[in-house]
């Protein structure tokens, strides 16, 4: 059986939650325009939310494996 691959969305949601939470700029988005860019920022914001909360790795990575069944 074939895995499915993952939806660039959902990967790029991931990568800039990832980065936000790494309390890096959002200048570090890599795409220009469009919905995948959306998914990017939003993920930063919440990276960012969760860094300021004071999550540990940790909490943020069991959130990422629930973020893409509950985003997508």
């Amino acid at each position: 059986m074939k895995r499915q691959k993952r939806d660039r969305s959902e990967l790029a949601m991931s990568r800039g939650y990832q980065v936000g939470f790494s309390g890096s700029s959002r200048e570090k988005c890599p795409y220009e325009q469009g919905s995948i860019r959306y998914q990017w920022l939003s993920g930063w914001r919440q990276g960012r939310e969760d860094r300021w909360d004071g999550y540990n790795r940790a909490a943020c990575a069991q959130k990422l494996s629930n973020m893409h069944g509950a985003y997508f």
